[in-house]
């Protein structure tokens, strides 16, 4: 169950119901037998071969890709996650790479509005968290979303989520027709135009929408037809609103003393891609994980909510399938020492971002698939490149600035160059402005085209070029720079009429 400290007294009094005491007695673990297989760099990870495919057969690329990445890390490694709240997007984010040097993986947002904020606050706070969805993707982050709903033609409080609603009244919001149907449809058109940026910008969401549908403390809980709610907003977001971008994430509760059994609330395998589970008080219980990768049937798992974090040697020796995990907000400090947070982040199981340099691709073809985001980066020890590099690496992007400094190891402070090659994707079909901003010498070449010439001595000058291509479309991209003498900087930005000028991000960026 997700909370905030700033939600109304009857929130903390709903949670601790439900979560103040532990089961009374282990349930015997059903112990699956399977082999494991050790992580070790996550830039080894191969490509899946598992023949698997987004629900929506309209899927988008980027969707498509993030579910095939999902499925060959089953049994490999765990994505970290960190949830923060619709007010402060990265606060919780932002504190977990203060306490252990990296950020997690996964990052978790909340589009529901709780605390009876004006319609333009909530309009405010809901851009805000798409703004910071969409440069952490560009960052090379994944993106989840949560929605608490608050009941459809109501106040945006906790209240009007967490309060209890008879059968009766629930299947009028599930009718068609009704004024109440009419209030749910509404509230789903208000969550799509948020959704539809990310589509538009190509990040791919794991949506994650009424969560703990197994257990009684929201509106959408233990009902007979909650699969027809489900159904109606997958129908409304794929079929009306072409939210192509979405991976739907089933996510019950742990089926524990205050919860169903998952079956019963499973909406079905044609309208759900990733199951998961929220699991607190350290209560990883073998039977959870065991019964939701039964139902899986190949689907990745994970591990929607928790509090405290997991033991990442014991999910590699007996839970190897959760694929992700997610800390909730300020649980993260509340429930782990300093010391855990940096031991969880540190091991050689899980995957902060940083670790995350791979991209399993649909096919096994290099050619249109690449695997791995970012550029070769060949630095030669000397100004025009000539010789044999001596040093070769991945960049993730072009954004340096080594001000007098050297670049790497073994090359000189002065008097050096660079050559960066691989292939580009553009969001968007439409012309491209690329700026390259250097200190001294730069060239760029984009599908073959030299865009930029400026191979010359000069401090700080921003050049620019144009190009018109295709959104999806791989590209070549070459690009040469030189130092002469002082300082060293090379940047290389690019701007259309829907992407905003920004530094070329490494997810747009592939390896030859």
């Amino acid at each position: 169950m997700s909370f905030d400290g700033s939600l109304a007294t009857e929130r903390k009094i709903t949670l601790n119901i439900y979560r103040k005491f532990r089961l009374y007695s282990a349930i015997l673990p059903l112990i699956l037998i399977m082999s494991f297989i050790p992580w070790g760099e996550v830039s080894s990870l191969p490509a899946t071969k598992q023949n698997v495919a987004p629900v929506n057969p309209s899927a988008s690329v980027e969707a498509q890709e993030l579910l095939s990445y999902l499925v060959g890390l089953s049994g490999k490694g765990l994505l970290t996650g960190q949830h923060d709240y619709l007010e402060r997007p990265d606060d919780f984010n932002a504190q977990l790479k203060d306490a252990s040097g990296e950020y997690a993986v996964l990052h978790g947002y909340e589009l529901g509005a709780i605390n009876n904020q004006s319609k333009k606050v909530i309009a405010s706070q809901r851009q805000a968290v798409v703004d910071s969805a969409i440069e952490w993707y560009d960052n090379g982050g994944i993106v989840a979303m949560t929605f608490h709903q608050n009941i459809p033609g109501t106040q945006p409080s906790w209240s009007n989520v967490s309060r209890g609603l008879r059968q009766d009244k629930f299947n009028a919001y599930v009718t068609p027709g009704t004024p109440q149907y009419k209030n749910l449809i509404a509230d789903l058109d208000q969550i799509a135009f948020y959704l539809k940026q990310l589509r538009d910008a190509g990040v791919p969401v794991i949506w994650r929408p009424y969560h703990e549908m197994n257990g009684g403390w929201f509106w959408w809980g233990k009902k007979s037809n909650f699969t027809t709610l489900w159904d109606i907003m997958y129908d409304r977001f794929v079929n009306t609103h072409k939210l192509n971008n979405l991976l739907w994430a089933w996510n019950p509760n742990a089926p524990n003393e205050w919860s169903d059994p998952y079956l019963p609330y499973f909406p079905g395998s044609d309208k759900v891609d990733i199951l998961a589970a929220d699991i607190y008080n350290n209560d990883y219980n073998q039977i959870y994980y065991d019964s939701l990768l039964e139902i899986a049937n190949g689907k990745p798992i994970g591990i929607g909510e928790s509090g405290e974090l997991p033991d990442p040697e014991m999910m590699s020796e007996n839970q190897s399938e959760w694929v992700y995990m997610m800390t909730w907000g300020k649980l993260l400090t509340e429930k782990n020492s300093s010391q855990k947070i940096k031991s969880f982040m540190s091991s050689s199981y899980t995957v902060s971002r940083d670790k995350l340099v791979s991209r399993v691709p649909i096919t096994d073809s290099p050619t249109n698939n690449p695997s791995r985001n970012g550029l070769k980066g060949e630095y030669f020890n000397n100004a025009n490149l000539t010789g044999t590099p001596v040093l070769n690496r991945s960049d993730n992007k072009i954004d340096f600035n080594w001000r007098g400094g050297s670049p790497g190891t073994g090359i000189g402070k002065d008097l050096f160059s660079v050559r960066w090659q691989g292939k580009i994707k553009p969001k968007y079909s439409e012309k491209y402005t690329f700026y390259s901003s250097s200190d001294d010498g730069v060239r760029v070449w984009v599908g073959d085209k030299l865009i930029i010439d400026s191979w010359n001595k000069q401090s700080g000058i921003t050049r620019e070029g144009n190009i018109t291509l295709n959104a999806g479309t791989l590209y070549n991209i070459k690009v040469e720079y030189f130092e002469n003498h002082g300082d060293a900087s090379m940047r290389l930005k690019w701007k259309s009429s829907h992407q905003k000028e920004t530094i070329i991000p490494q997810n747009a960026l592939f390896n030859p």
